[in-house]
């Protein structure tokens, strides 16, 4: 099961949203050699899941749906 999406996170620059693990940017796991993937807030603003067509959950607004 994948974690949850947070739609506003407070500080996406301290995370890699590439994989559901969720690393810290200075500590990542994956090892593929890439760099830290953005969430897409830092790229696309703050209505980005609109954009996405994507919907918060209804139990937990804060989270996309998946």
């Amino acid at each position: 099961m994948a974690k949850p999406f947070p739609l506003h996170p407070k500080h996406p620059e301290r995370i890699c949203w590439g994989c559901d693990t969720y690393c810290a940017a200075d500590a990542l796991a994956c090892g593929n050699g890439a760099g830290r993937t953005q969430h897409p807030i830092e790229n696309d603003g703050e209505d980005w899941y609109l954009a996405w067509g994507v919907e918060p959950e209804p139990d937990r607004p804060k989270h996309a749906k998946c």
